[in-house]
């Protein structure tokens, strides 16, 4: 029996970052080529939201809140965008490109219908291999959070509250989920 020879990922981020400019997200996880369309508002409301919700990341020293798009390259053959993340600057090293995050102390995806596979199994499974400390994913038509951590088998279903306590925050972050999810789609 002869040896399979084992060939490269299909897609790494920079076959990814050739991708042409037409409206789509492109991303990769280990070779594995995510294609999603432009999210819709409601999508979009829960972002602006979330991103509200968690301005007092702001407060902790180093911390910062962004919002896709992006392209942070977290593993040599992953490069993803998820729709909201918390990073932490080192101090005296100002972020110049997306290159230079290089750890993610929060990622969220609001699921949609295109990225739920993705969102849910391939993301979840990437962000708990790098070590990403939280992960969660928002899925509005159940008005819940899914927490992960990354050593979980089952996230934690999050409908009445969620807190988030980072390190350095002298307090944790509480976000009221049902009038989050009212703000966001009930207006």
């Amino acid at each position: 029996m002869g040896m399979v020879a084992l060939t490269p990922p299909w897609h790494s981020p920079e076959s990814v970052r050739a991708m042409p400019d037409d409206g789509n997200r492109y991303e990769c996880v280990a070779g594995e080529l995510l294609v999603t369309p432009a999210p819709r508002s409601a999508h979009q409301e829960l972002v602006t939201e979330l991103l509200l919700a968690l301005r007092a990341v702001r407060d902790i020293p180093g911390m910062r809140i962004l919002t896709s798009p992006s392209d942070i390259e977290l593993r040599h053959d992953a490069l993803v965008q998820p729709d909201l993340f918390v990073h932490r600057r080192e101090p005296g090293k100002p972020i110049e490109r997306w290159a230079d995050i290089r750890r993610l102390e929060l990622a969220i995806e609001v699921l949609s219908p295109s990225t739920a596979r993705y969102d849910r199994v391939v993301k979840r499974r990437f962000y708990q291999d790098v070590g990403v400390p939280e992960y969660w994913i928002v899925d509005a038509d159940a008005r819940v959070i899914e927490r992960w951590h990354p050593t979980d088998d089952r996230p934690e279903i999050c409908a009445g509250f969620i807190a988030w306590l980072p390190a350095g925050a002298n307090a944790a972050i509480e976000i009221d989920l049902p009038a989050l999810f009212a703000a966001a789609l009930d207006s």
